[in-house]
């Protein structure tokens, strides 16, 4: 990587930090950060950042109802399905933070009550990576059962390479504080979104990468603004709902907080949805 222009996600962090800002969930094209407060209101560890020199995403127990062959399929949810919406977003990136293309992700869980499908593949599917390493899960935060908090199931693997098994969880559960399973490591970034919630998490595979200086071109600012819009600028302190313009194309302010050199609207979509 051209550490000039790539910055690291610790630099991002610290600069956020320091701001009062939350830190975007995706940082130039580098892994994101999966922050929420631990049990005992303590700072969990980050999501490991290939480029900072961290272990992979680390792995978890299967558990006893994974079912192999699920469907093909980015959405678990069908207009009748209880429970509430979540969408989890993320990307999925090897040990020189370059994007993994068609990394498998298979994902299960519990449905509202916190039963699992055993017979047939209700809330089970996988899907792949874009060439950009992304991937999309339309699905319901699951239900509970005894002895586990919520959580999500998921197994990655990049092309020929070993299965990463694993479970994904929520910030704030109390039963965080009990699941002896249950690892900070592996919290989502959670937000409302109305009566739905949206998620975040990225994946670091422990597969090898050859570091590239090359990077992508970012889109030339320019002065067209749309309505009730304007152009985006660093240092400008923008709400949630603010409207600006990055490229010739608008976007709208999802969190709260202060531009920084790096989170141009396009790098960053945790902070800025393209309209």
């Amino acid at each position: 990587m051209d550490e000039e222009k790539q910055l690291s996600r610790k630099t991002v962090l610290k600069a956020a930090l320091a701001a009062g800002v939350a830190a975007p969930v995706a940082l130039l094209g580098g892994p994101a950060l999966a922050r929420a407060n631990a049990v005992g209101g303590t700072t969990p560890e980050l999501t490991p950042a290939c480029h900072d020199d961290d272990d992979p995403t680390i792995a978890q127990t299967e558990g006893p109802y994974f079912k192999p062959n699920s469907p093909e399929r980015t959405s678990l949810v069908t207009p009748g399905t209880q429970g509430t919406r979540l969408t989890v977003t993320g990307y999925v990136f090897g040990r020189a933070c370059l994007p993994v293309n068609r990394a498998l992700l298979d994902f299960w869980q519990a449905d509202v009550n916190g039963a699992y499908d055993n017979t047939g593949y209700t809330f089970r599917g996988h899907q792949y990576t874009n060439a950009q390493g992304a991937f999309t899960l339309s699905t319901i935060v699951p239900g509970l059962y005894p002895g586990r908090t919520r959580h999500i199931h998921v197994k990655v693997q990049a092309p020929g390479r070993p299965v990463l098994t694993t479970q994904l969880y929520f910030p704030g559960e109390p039963r965080n504080n009990t699941d002896t399973i249950f690892d900070a490591r592996l919290l989502m970034t959670v937000r409302d979104n109305g009566s739905a919630k949206e998620a975040a998490f990225d994946f670091v595979l422990d597969v090898p990468q050859t570091p590239t200086s090359t990077t992508p071109p970012r889109p030339t600012p320019t002065s067209a603004t749309p309505p009730g819009g304007t152009s985006w600028a660093v240092g400008t302190a923008y709400a949630a709902g603010a409207r600006v313009t990055y490229g010739g194309r608008g976007y709208v302010c999802r969190q709260a907080h202060t531009a920084q050199p790096g989170w141009e609207p396009p790098a960053v979509p945790a902070l800025w949805r393209a309209e």
